[in-house]
């Protein structure tokens, strides 16, 4: 039997590209009616160069309208000229380009990796485009598993990257290179002739990925010819154990999910207690399954216990706060809640412009009759927009005596923390309204008086990652 030629490098990369292509506009225009955007995750290095030339080039004969996008991290002094080099690349092949700058927050307990990461996904959620392909390989993903393995991962965090994932928000990730080992691209880069940067981070060796690409993974080539395939192999079978896994958390959560407009996705504090009594790995599965629907990653064996301790043994009037990958975990109504902590601001003067834009969502200014501010007696600028400090009292109607904000928040039902960021009216000293609350008697407007009804609107949690996309498109 005669032997089947392998392809070439760059034969190998295109049929990849091409495949991935294919099945990305299958799959988000079944029928072709319209062709899917999808974008580049474009860093300069040669593995991203090489996706960008060889899908600049399948695009229009597949069916997809291509782009690419440059997250600029401001991480090394080189950022600018980078950020350069992907404009020009991608004018030579007539793509347009976003350049979006991303703000890292190093929160505790989180890497400057992991942060980064984050910021990168954020600003693929705000291009508007369906997919963004990005140019993982083989390698990456060997490493990846080793990693997780190296953290004691369980079957999620050993499934590493998928080829194909639709995030909660966000367009789809596709991976198209994920099969091929990194010296079949960098063939394939030399042979298209393609230029293409390097990240001096790379050849830092204090960072774990770096130290196994360099130290580690080189003897397990020599010693394991079928290096890094099998480690793919290993990684697909953990993803099945990992589906398995979910769709039994997905039982274990049925009738038991509930949803909040600004934290997302809520669990019965109850359904937890009762996995709990009868088997603590249900409920820890459970748990782990609750984080990732909000996008966290899983927590190590030991915080995973700590926090199923802390959430199954909380009493009904407990304040939990679990801080986990920069968000916190904590308990309202006897539903467990992921919200983003508190945001500091200072006080802001309203010159009578329709809305005060916070850290957490807006304020909004709308004309009333018979409600809310009196008008009349209000001068722009003579109102104070101030965060809480604690303490405050208001008079929240006629004959009624000041309470302790504390209270009047929680007869409304609001959580602990959204009422730390949650603004409230001053006039001169005097605390004269808190939105969605009540309006001090003394300031509020009546019968058809013209007023102002102050409207607070929360910014669901998911949209507060700072991003700011550059120029908008370029190239």
């Amino acid at each position: 039997m005669t032997r089947r030629a392998q392809p070439s490098p760059v034969d190998a990369v295109r049929d990849a590209v091409a495949e991935a292509l294919r099945r990305c506009r299958d799959g988000v225009t079944p029928g072709g009616a319209l062709a899917p955007r999808v974008a580049v995750a474009l860093s300069g290095g040669g593995d991203s160069m090489l996706l960008l030339d060889v899908l600049a080039e399948l695009a229009a004969d597949i069916g997809v309208v291509a782009s690419a996008v440059h997250v600029h991290h401001g991480l090394s002094p080189h950022a600018d000229a980078w950020a350069a080099f992907c404009a020009t690349a991608c004018a030579a092949r007539s793509l347009p380009l976003v350049q979006a700058r991303v703000a890292i927050a190093r929160e505790p307990g989180r890497s400057l990796e992991a942060a980064a990461r984050a910021a990168r996904y954020a600003a693929f959620a705000t291009l508007g485009v369906d997919a963004v392909a990005l140019a993982h390989h083989a390698d990456d993903q060997a490493e990846t598993l080793l990693l997780q393995l190296l953290r004691g991962a369980g079957p999620a965090g050993l499934a590493a990257m998928g080829a194909q994932r639709a995030p909660r928000h966000g367009p789809l990730l596709l991976r198209p290179l994920l099969a091929l080992p990194r010296s079949t691209l960098l063939a394939a880069a030399r042979a298209r002739r393609l230029d293409w940067i390097d990240d001096e981070s790379n050849a830092d060796v204090r960072i774990r990925r770096n130290y196994l690409r360099t130290e580690i993974t080189p003897r397990l080539a020599r010693a394991f010819p079928g290096y890094p395939q099998t480690l793919l192999r290993a990684a697909a079978h953990q993803a099945d154990a990992a589906r398995l896994a979910d769709e039994l958390a997905a039982i274990d959560a049925q009738g038991a999910l509930g949803f909040d407009p600004v934290d997302g996705p809520t669990l019965e504090c109850a359904r937890l207690v009762a996995l709990a009594a009868g088997g603590e790995h249900r409920a820890r599965n459970l748990l782990r399954w609750f984080l990732r629907r909000h996008d966290l990653a899983a927590p190590s064996a030991d915080r995973l216990d700590a926090m199923l301790r802390q959430l199954v043994g909380a009493a009904a009037d407990a304040r939990v706060r679990l801080v986990h990958e920069g968000l916190e975990v904590g308990i309202h109504h006897r539903r467990i809640v992921v919200h983003a902590p508190a945001a500091r601001w200072t006080e802001r003067r309203w010159n009578g412009e329709s809305e005060v834009v916070l850290p957490h969502g807006r304020l909004v200014f709308a004309s009333a009759r018979g409600r809310g501010l009196a008008g009349d007696g209000l001068a722009s600028g003579s109102l104070l927009v101030r965060p809480r400090q604690g303490g405050e009292r208001l008079r929240p109607g006629p004959g009624r005596p000041r309470q302790l904000l504390t209270h009047l928040f929680q007869q409304q039902g609001v959580p602990t923390w959204q009422r730390e960021g949650w603004p409230l009216l001053y006039c001169g000293d005097a605390l004269v309204a808190v939105p969605g609350v009540g309006v001090d008697p003394g300031f509020a407007a009546a019968g058809e008086d013209p007023g102002v009804e102050l409207v607070w609107l929360p910014q669901p949690r998911q949209s507060l990652m700072p991003v700011n996309p550059e120029g908008g498109i370029a190239g």
